[in-house]
């Protein structure tokens, strides 16, 4: 799942400690990730599966659902890479915390630029193991007969999804806002709002899905926009 090893990602922190949260997002918006917060353990579960992320930040203890309950119910459904934190430096916690599914832990206090350099060590990580298959792509966009191919499947568009998909896959992996797409599908200044993106994108995702209900092609990215990732 993910995108790159130093900007783009998504990274959800999940803290409870209004300060420390703030502190944790501005660090890793600094070095380029796209961070998003939430104070709840019994947010966690809606928002990743609405909003998968690239890498989570869960703290251990957590109003709502402990970190440990959320770790054991995100791996029922998901791979993402998951970082404990915690206050708690006792080795079974420790333990603990990684034999239910997490890939590291971080122990409080800690300094926000050990937290930015250990997510930048995983993302690496995790990029390296899927590389081979996110290069490998069945699409292809023949711009001269106004086509898309997946596989052996021809990809019925309207002109403005088709305009959509080029431009978004030969970004992978950047953000777009609605405003910047908007930008891209009407260059003649006509009046539409910034919902308009979002019916494109409901409309081209549905057709894709259809051709492989297995990958995602666009992200939506919380409070951002959309990205494309074909993995």
């Amino acid at each position: 799942m993910i995108t790159t090893d130093s900007t783009s990602a998504h990274v959800l922190i999940v803290e409870d400690e209004p300060k420390l949260g703030q502190l944790l997002f501005d660090y890793l918006q600094a070095a380029g990730y796209l961070p998003a917060l939430l104070a709840r353990g019994d947010e966690v579960i809606d928002y990743v599966q609405a909003t998968p992320p690239d890498l989570i930040l869960l703290d251990l203890m957590l109003p709502g659902m402990d970190g440990l309950a959320v770790c054991r119910e995100l791996r029922k459904f998901s791979e993402v890479p998951i970082v404990m934190v915690t206050a708690k430096t006792e080795e079974i916690d420790r333990l603990l915390g990684l034999e239910i599914g997490a890939d590291d832990y971080i122990c409080k206090p800690f300094s926000p630029r050990e937290v930015v350099a250990r997510v930048k060590t995983i993302l690496r990580r995790c990029q390296r193991a899927i590389t081979p298959e996110k290069n490998h792509t069945q699409l292809i966009i023949d711009e001269n007969a106004y086509q898309v191919r997946y596989g052996d499947k021809l990809l019925e568009l309207t002109p403005a999804e088709f305009r959509l998909l080029k431009f978004m896959s030969d970004n992978t992996g950047t953000v777009y806002s609605r405003d910047q797409l908007l930008d891209i599908l009407y260059d003649d200044h006509r009046v539409v709002t910034d919902r308009t993106i979002d019916s494109h994108v409901k409309n081209l995702r549905r057709k894709l899905e259809y051709l492989d209900n297995e990958k995602t092609f666009i992200r939506s990215i919380y409070g951002l926009g959309y990205r494309w990732d074909e993995y």
